[in-house]
């Protein structure tokens, strides 16, 4: 049996809006899509219990997640007509404000990259062995699962 190759979908602390920029200028050369769909996760400054959070510390069970990422990745590109799809997610802290999630889905026509990058955002947030601690002003924590 073939072995998916696994991406590595982890990328320590904020995710750039550089790096957000140059991946969509990257695909201008790829004239066969027409339609670009881009989830960008950030962290919020909600307040829980009083307190103000500060930032988010990701961790992961990386090895399940990759593995799983792969089952995804082969279940949308079933379902859906797309040209590329790019998955990005921070490890470490993200302060208020920073990006800690990318997806990038790519199709001829718009409609298709809309929805695979819906869907896409949802089996990650629900599949993906993936936690977030919230970490407080005051330097409490409160851990969350699959915070995005």
């Amino acid at each position: 049996m073939e072995q998916k190759r696994r991406k590595n979908i982890f990328v320590e602390g904020v995710i750039s809006p550089v790096f957000v920029a140059e991946s969509l200028a990257s695909h201008q050369s790829k004239t066969g899509i027409g339609g670009h769909s881009m989830f960008l996760g950030q962290v919020r400054a909600d307040v829980v219990n009083g307190q103000q959070v500060e930032a988010i510390e990701y961790t992961s069970y990386q090895e399940l997640a990759l593995d799983r990422m792969v089952e995804i990745r082969e279940m949308i590109f079933a379902k859906y007509p797309l040209e590329c799809m790019h998955v990005y997610h921070s490890l470490g802290r993200v302060p208020v404000g920073g990006i800690c999630l990318f997806v990038f889905v790519s199709a001829a026509h718009r409609r298709p990259a809309m929805e695979a990058c819906s869907e896409l955002v949802e089996r990650i947030k629900d599949s993906l062995p993936i936690w977030g601690k919230e970490c407080f002003e005051q330097g409490d924590y409160q851990w969350k699962v699959n915070v995005v």
